[in-house]
């Protein structure tokens, strides 16, 4: 057999799936994420005491910058992950977009939405 240029489809569909379910949890946190922002942004604005104890010590707004952050990370990282499942479709899923040749399957089931290979990642950080 000559050199394989793409995972077949029932590697594929694995891909998929175990895709489909780390979106979905990446979802899930999403949500969660934003109602916590919610909550934080209601218990800041009617009561004036807690106003006072946030602009003091700053711990409101700052908790609410990370939690906005990490709301912000989920965000981008449902986006690569519904990236990946487009590529899945395509046929693309699992190419090194730097060397054309197949990312590692451990690589890809630990960073499913991984589009270079270790080897174009390295070269790419020196």
């Amino acid at each position: 057999m000559g050199v394989v240029y793409r995972y077949s489809d029932a590697e594929l569909q694995e891909f998929k799936e175990l895709i489909q379910k780390k979106l979905e949890n990446a979802r899930k946190e999403l949500v969660f994420l934003q109602g916590l922002i919610t909550r934080k942004d209601e218990a800041g604005t009617d009561d004036t005491e807690n106003k006072y104890m946030s602009m003091e010590d700053g711990s409101g707004s700052q908790e609410r910058e990370q939690l906005n952050q990490m709301a912000s990370r989920q965000i981008q990282y449902a986006d690569h992950l519904e990236k990946a499942l487009i590529r899945i479709e395509n046929k693309t899923y699992g190419v090194c977009r730097v060397t054309g040749k197949l990312i590692d399957k451990k690589r890809l089931q630990a960073v499913p939405h991984a589009t270079l290979s270790i080897e174009a990642k390295l070269a790419k950080s020196k």
